[in-house]
């Protein structure tokens, strides 16, 4: 049986009247790369604030390497921030720091270690995230927007974290870079064997990069497992998603590179 690193319990979410998550309930094994999809709207980026201290749920569990996360307090949360990484949908990069410095920046903060070594270290970390040596000393505004992604990705692994939350990773990607950032997803996986959770709407993504997906909606988990279980849905909401044109097109597009 595989580690359960992140399980998620009855957890509701309500906003004055507005309910966005009603008794959601996940877990997420070790190693995997664990998907959180649904339509626009449907509380994917709030859950994934919820479990990473932004924002407080209305109720429920959050466990993460077996410990509770509801109610801890700053000094609490802080510990287990050092031991995943965070990249937001559009990088949330300092743009006064180069990306040198941006990928630094928590090594500057969370350990004791010379600036010598930290800068080693984020070259090394952006070195993996796939970008050229000369992009460290660039600064946001100079990045494309995927080379922002590949060095919002090179922060979140700074300090080597071992779980790895990504938003949208490849939202405003045109194909091309989209396709390369899946790879780099599936090599980042086997090389330092991460588990990570994705909040996404890329149905080419969820294809090629997901060993499993939780699909939300109408507040709750509609279906959980590989896309190909889900595909198989008799669920409404989970079949126009899969099956409008752009689904057909990246189911079809998946089983062309098998």
């Amino acid at each position: 049986m595989s580690e359960t690193i992140l399980e998620i319990s009855e957890l509701c979410t309500r906003f004055n009247d507005a309910v966005v998550h009603d008794h959601v309930n996940l877990d997420v094994l070790r190693g995997e790369v664990f998907a959180i999809a649904g339509a626009s709207g449907c509380g994917k980026s709030t859950l994934l604030r919820e479990i990473i201290l932004l924002q407080k749920s209305s109720s429920g569990s959050i466990r993460v390497f077996g410990k509770e996360l509801v109610g801890l307090d700053d000094e609490g949360a802080l510990l287990f921030r050092k031991r995943w990484g965070m990249m937001f949908e559009r990088g949330a990069l300092f743009s006064s720091l180069n990306v040198l410095e941006n990928v630094g920046l928590p090594l500057r903060e969370h350990t004791g270690l010379s600036g010598g070594l930290i800068d080693e270290i984020a070259s090394i970390k952006i070195a993996l995230a796939g970008l050229p040596p000369t992009a460290r000393f660039k600064y946001p505004d100079e990045l494309s927007g995927g080379m922002r992604k590949r060095a919002a990705l090179a922060r979140a692994l700074a300090l080597d974290p071992e779980l790895l939350f990504l938003d949208e990773p490849t939202a405003g990607l045109d194909p091309l870079s989209a396709s390369g950032f899946d790879e780099l997803v599936l090599h980042l996986k086997h090389t330092l064997d991460l588990t990570m959770v994705i909040v996404t709407h890329d149905l080419d993504l969820l294809w090629h990069v997901a060993d499993r997906v939780a699909f939300l909606g109408d507040g709750h988990v509609l279906g959980v497992g590989t896309m190909n279980e889900l595909s198989k849905s008799g669920h409404p909401l989970i079949r126009e998603y899969f099956y409008g044109p752009r689904g057909r097109a990246a189911w079809e597009q998946s089983w062309k590179q098998k």
